[in-house]
């Protein structure tokens, strides 16, 4: 729905698939959590640049994802 109403690159966006990775992450479905992470961490990047805070945190929480193992 945040895509259709803010397009696919807006920072909101990317909020919106890292609560869903969060999500996906504490329900221990890995495999659907990181591509979402990495979406949103994309993103981010491009958005809000990579020392953002909110860029920072999608960045911890995809390498929470990947230390998992």
């Amino acid at each position: 729905m945040r895509k259709q109403l803010l397009g696919e690159n807006h920072p909101d966006v990317a909020t919106s698939l890292n609560n869903l990775a969060g999500l996906y992450y504490n329900q221990g479905r890995y495999s659907e959590a990181e591509p979402l992470y990495q979406q949103a961490l994309e993103i981010a990047v491009q958005q809000l640049g990579e020392n953002h805070p909110n860029t920072q945190t999608i960045s911890r929480n995809l390498s929470r994802l990947l230390d998992q193992g």
